[in-house]
Order: structure tokens, then sequence, then C-alpha cells
């Protein structure tokens, strides 16, 4: 055959293929999700995400040590408090699970990154993301208890601040808040992104938060809807957030592909847990290959045009970045 241009040339052998990746996955940009739970000595395996867990503040260091040592370097955590109630009062508490969890993190992991996810639905009573007026999610009171929520986990140690409710102003109003008492510096990924999943399913398990009535279609995102997201991300890059989230990843690469190439800051995907349970079921069922399942997913959303992942498997992929399976 006569052909000047051969593309198999570049792939004869496993060093002339990662020479020539387009892809690249680091651990530094690995963020693993982490739930704490009010009590002492928890730490109960979620049933629907084997493998994952709830810890109490007095067990929660030895999973933080377990994370350094793989060479995770960022955990955001998502906090079950004891007591819930109409205004998710314990989301902005000084002695609130997230805010005791930080500063026992701090104290014995200061060189960790801490992100702290920003929303009502794991401390109300209703399960929805924000203050009732009858059964609408009303808006504007809401980013008011967000604000107070993001500063007093900021307060507390949080390096970074993450709001995933999906109200509209909910930047701004932290970022206005945050800036008057002086941490100007700290940065905000907002979940800018966040459609209304099907893949949240075990999330709502491990978090306690599902809601008691509906759904959250009236303030999370219709996954028919591509141009939204856009729209959505930059309405809150205008509002002062640094780095922009689209969630899940799996389903959704074509979205974080629109919102990269739109926007000028990071971008973020998170792999949900609903993704992580069908990895594991499949696996556990022996129909798929685990840790190579694992990687091609942190792999596409990466080639899709994140530059952050958030994901369950964040141990994993560092193990399997120092063995150079992916990488």
């Amino acid at each position: 055959m006569d052909m000047v241009i051969r593309p198999r040339r570049l792939r004869k052998t496993e060093t002339l293929r990662k020479m020539v990746r387009e892809t690249r996955v680091n651990a530094a940009s690995l963020i693993y999700p982490m739930f704490v739970i009010d009590g002492e000595e928890i730490e109960e395996e979620i049933p629907s995400m084997e493998g994952q867990y709830r810890y109490s503040v007095d067990r929660m260091p030895y999973e933080l040590e377990k994370l350094a040592q793989a060479g995770v370097t960022n955990v955001m955590l998502f906090g079950i408090p004891a007591h819930k109630d109409e205004c998710g009062s314990q989301a902005y508490a000084e002695d609130g699970i997230v805010q005791r969890a930080l500063r026992e993190a701090k104290r014995q992991f200061p060189d960790l990154y801490y992100i702290t996810d920003v929303c009502l639905c794991e401390y109300t009573s209703h399960g929805h993301c924000g203050l009732l007026k009858g059964d609408y999610v009303d808006n504007d009171p809401t980013v008011d208890l967000l604000a107070k929520t993001a500063l007093s986990h900021v307060q507390a140690g949080a390096d970074m601040v993450a709001p995933s409710d999906m109200m509209d102003g909910r930047v701004a109003g932290i970022r206005r808040l945050l800036d008057d008492n002086g941490y100007v510096e700290t940065p905000i990924m907002s979940y800018a992104v966040k459609y209304a999943s099907a893949f949240y399913g075990p999330f709502r398990e491990a978090a306690g938060s599902a809601p008691a009535f509906g759904d959250r279609k009236s303030y999370q995102m219709d996954y028919h809807n591509r141009k939204e997201g856009v729209k959505e991300a930059l309405l809150d890059i205008d509002e002062g957030a640094d780095i922009i989230m689209v969630k899940p990843a799996m389903a959704y690469g074509d979205v974080i592909r629109e919102v990269a190439d739109t926007v000028d800051v990071p971008v973020a995907a998170y792999s949900v847990s609903g993704e992580y349970a069908m990895v594991k079921a499949g696996a556990k069922m022996g129909w798929i290959e685990e840790d190579r399942i694992i990687c091609e997913m942190a792999v596409s959303t990466f080639r899709a045009g994140a530059s952050i992942y958030l994901t369950y498997f964040a141990k994993e992929l560092a193990q399997y970045i120092k063995e150079g399976r992916i990488g």
C-alpha cells in the first residue's frame, strides 16, 4: 500500500503512546468527597456506595491519613447533622458538624486542602435546598442563609467553598459576605451547571437529603438543556465564581466541553454517587473490569474539558497514576 500517513506509527509501543497522549491526568486535580456525621466512634459504610463511609469527627482523621498517603490532597466535606429543622440551622451553626470537622482536620492535617459543600438540603427537615414558602423554595431568603453558611465554613478553616444549591444569585451573596468579612482571597467553586439527575440517588441516602415531597426540578437544571448550562456558568462567573462545576460528569461530556470552550476559569466535573454505584455493582457481578472503567471515566471527563475531577475513586486513581496506568 502506498501510504505516507499512517496513524498507527504512533501507537506501536506503550512508551510511545504515553509520549503522544493528548489528555493527561494528575493526582493534584482530584478531589475526594467525604461525609462527616454527628456522633462518636462512627465509621459506617453507605449501603448503596460500597467502600464509602460516614465518619464522625473522631474517626475522620484515619481516612484523611489514607488520602494523604495515597497522594490525594483535596477533600470536599459534606455534613450530616444529628438535628434538622425547617431552616437548616446546623448548616451555619458555629458548632455544626462541618465546622467541627474542619477545625479538627486543619489541626491534624493542615497540608490538605479543604473545600466545603454549601447547601441546606442535608440540614433541613424537609430535605429541600432552601427555605420553603408553601411548597416552593424561596430563593432570596435562602441566599442569605447560604452566604451565612459559607462564612461560617471559612471561619472554621475552609480553604474554598462550593455552593451546590442552584439558587439564583447565591454566588454574589456569598462573595459579598466573604469580602465584607475580610475573606477576599477565599475562592468559590460554584456548582453552576447542576442538573436534576437520577444519578444522585445513592448520595441522598448517604447524606440523608432526599426531599420529603416533590423534587428539585424547580431549581436544578433540566437535563434536556445545553445552552442553559453555559448561561448559568457565565452568570456565576459574573457574580464572582472562581471555578465552575458541571454535575454529573459521565453523561454530560458535551456540556463540559461547551462550558470549557466558553469560560476563562477552571472547569470541574463531579463523578457522582450513581456513577460510582454502577461501577461497583457491575464489577461485583463480574461484568466489567473496575480499574479500567475507573480510568476510562476519568480520562473521558478530562478529555471533555474538565481540569478538576471530583470522584469517590480519588484514592484508586492516585494509585493508578503512580503505577503509570493512567496519566
